[in-house]
């Protein structure tokens, strides 16, 4: 095969298996009844949150753009606005932003990341949790709902070197296949440490490494770092630990090679003892439901001894507490 030819290594074909908590019952009503059944929710005194999360948490984001479809077409009505008027505080969140669709979601929280300093971490994940295709839906959508481009935004809110970095990343669109070149893997670790050890953070270099290969590739690159360095890229760039930069870096290369770890760590300072914070919770739970949950789920329980259910149970209540828990798949459909 050609990449045997050419030095490249590719991993074993393996059986895919999904990774999502989201639990779909075996029977879905049309998307018209749901829509019915949502509009009979808001209907009379009060609104019956259980029914709604007995719907919206239980479909998969097709089945939900169609419910919003059939929705408009049965009562004129935008379902979005109807849940932003009925529900509130961080029930509210997360539901309207599971019901939305993929991109249509990532599109909102790139343009309120764009808004402040704090928010350069979600664009991370934005531009290195999602596949390329799931980026480019991203920029779409972002093109559709604002009127600008994702990449525009971006480097307009943005200066020095975090848009050096953060303006490549949400360029992107990576290789996705699984072949790596370890000769390349070797001669690029090389590049990186040699970089880090000068304290060249920004680099162009090592930006363009780590923002044009795909993740295949990474991961055999840094595994060369480790092996040939003896320490994780990661563990290097902890020189300075008060250093924002250094820490959005290390948060690019945790999302680019090993996801699950990276959200594990956001969920447990969310959830730690200083206080929830709702707005990281919410995000990761919208965002990873049907795509890697299952995995964050066993990283959390690995690195804390206790689930995620009981954790979120505890930090959590009310209607909030239970369309988590449906999201992260705890409890029967």
């Amino acid at each position: 095969m050609y990449y045997k030819r050419k030095g490249l290594t590719a991993n074993k074909h393996t059986k895919r298996v999904s990774m999502a908590t989201l639990k779909v019952p075996s029977h879905v009503p049309s998307p018209s009844e749901d829509a019915e059944q949502l509009q009979k929710a808001f209907s009379g005194w009060g609104t019956n949150e259980q029914l709604i999360i007995d719907i919206l948490a239980h479909r998969n984001a097709a089945q939900r753009n169609s419910i919003r479809k059939a929705y408009h077409e049965a009562y004129g009505e935008d379902l979005l606005k109807c849940l932003e008027k009925e529900l509130t505080r961080d029930f509210e969140r997360i539901v309207l932003l599971f019901t939305m669709d993929p991109a249509e979601r990532d599109a909102y929280l790139a343009k309120e990341a764009t808004k402040n300093s704090s928010g350069h971490f979600v664009l991370v994940e934005i531009a290195c949790a999602r596949s390329s295709n799931a980026l480019l839906d991203v920029k779409k959508a972002y093109h559709a709902c604002y009127k600008k481009s994702f990449e525009e935004d971006v480097a307009h809110h943005t200066s020095g070197d975090y848009r050096k970095l953060l303006v490549p990343l949400v360029s992107t669109f990576r290789y996705e296949g699984e072949e790596s070149d370890m000769s390349l893997a070797k001669s690029e670790a090389k590049i990186l440490h040699e970089k880090i050890s000068d304290k060249k953070y920004s680099d162009e270099e090592l930006i363009r490494i780590l923002t044009t290969r795909s993740k295949a590739q990474l991961n055999a690159t840094l595994s060369r770092y480790n092996n040939s360095f003896g320490s994780p890229i990661n563990k290097d760039l902890k020189a300075d630990p008060s250093d924002q930069f250094l820490k959005l870096l290390r948060s690019a290369i945790k999302c680019l090679t090993t996801s699950e770890k990276y959200f594990e760590k956001v969920l447990r300072q969310a959830l730690g003892k200083s206080g929830t914070d709702e707005w990281a919770v919410t995000r990761v739970a919208a965002t990873r439901t049907e795509v890697d949950m299952v995995r964050i789920k066993e990283a959390y329980q690995s690195r804390n001894t206790v689930p995620l259910e009981k954790a979120i149970a505890g930090d959590t209540s009310g209607d909030y507490e239970k369309m988590l828990l449906a999201l992260i798949g705890a409890g029967d459909v």
